[in-house]
């Protein structure tokens, strides 16, 4: 076996190894990483180069390694959330620079962190002003967060006694053409219904939109492929009918969820009726 066959398997060997191994010690973006595990994933990535030149030494040898640079980090987090003691040993904690408005010089020099630096993070955290400041924390991971004076921060719903409507997740309802059904019977619509908000926008079928997306408020923002379409008039019959349709399958759900009997065989009824209704009605809602 020639040199390049070997680099070329040791480094696809490494590669598929580090991806393993981020995989198994689990999801943490660069910004939530603590010093050690920065350091620990620049290690298994010097390894896995090493890996891919060091035709020298045995390949079990550099698994070895990565395993064991891999493992160690999950231990140490597993004992992290065991003992609050270990993990301020490990992790450190977070320092307060700004307090009561004013800055404490000795945590700034504590962290190495100049006054450049400090105004740095709070103006990536919108905190241009001094004077505005009540507290900034240097959280473990590096990152600096910030709280404004009572006095400058927005006012909100609560604060002047109004009552919105908790609003939820977002789902995505429509993928390239294909309807993410699970989604839609998420917020509990069909596609009846999903077929309706489209056409308002401009779609003539599912096939037509890029991506749609429905809030739990029901509003339903939708992307076609040709963007070009502009908003065509509603075909008011057609959105009748999908409406019609979805209140039948709200009456349906409601007797599958009630244990009271007489209110299932009214949702049976009713669901009966919506589709008697819609049989009677089919000739006149055609456009």
């Amino acid at each position: 076996m020639n040199e390049l066959t070997t680099v070329l398997i040791r480094g696809i060997v490494g590669f598929l190894l580090m991806l393993i191994l981020a995989r198994i010690m689990g999801k943490k973006h660069i910004t939530d990483m603590t010093y050690y595990e920065y350091i620990v994933g620049i290690s298994i990535g010097s390894i896995a180069a090493e890996l891919t030149f060091g035709t020298q030494v045995r390949i079990s040898n550099f698994i070895l390694g990565m395993v064991i640079w891999a493992l160690l980090p999950i231990a140490i987090s597993k004992l992290e959330l065991k003992s609050f003691r270990f993990r301020t040993i490990t992790e450190g904690k977070p320092t307060i620079l700004i307090e009561n408005g004013q800055i404490l010089e000795k945590n700034l020099k504590k962290e190495n962190l100049t006054i450049d630096e400090l105004m740095i993070h709070l103006r990536q955290q919108n905190a241009f002003k001094l004077s505005e400041i009540e507290t900034a924390i240097m959280e473990k991971n590096g990152q600096v967060s910030v709280m404004k004076k009572s006095n400058l921060q927005p006012v909100t719903p609560k604060d002047v006694g109004l009552l919105i409507e908790q609003e939820n997740q977002p789902r995505i309802v429509i993928i390239d053409g294909n309807v993410m059904e699970k989604s839609l019977t998420d917020y509990g619509y069909t596609k009846e219904w999903l077929l309706g908000e489209i056409l308002k926008q401009g779609a003539k079928d599912f096939s037509d939109v890029f991506l749609a997306q429905i809030d739990s408020m029901g509003n339903v923002y939708v992307d076609l492929y040709n963007d070009q379409i502009k908003m065509p008039q509603i075909k008011q019959k057609l959105l009748v009918a999908a409406n019609i349709k979805q209140l039948q399958s709200n009456l349906v759900n409601f007797s599958l969820q009630t244990d009271n009997k007489e209110a299932k065989e009214m949702y049976k009824t009713y669901a009966k009726q919506m589709d008697q209704l819609m049989n009677d009605m089919s000739v006149y809602l055609k456009e």
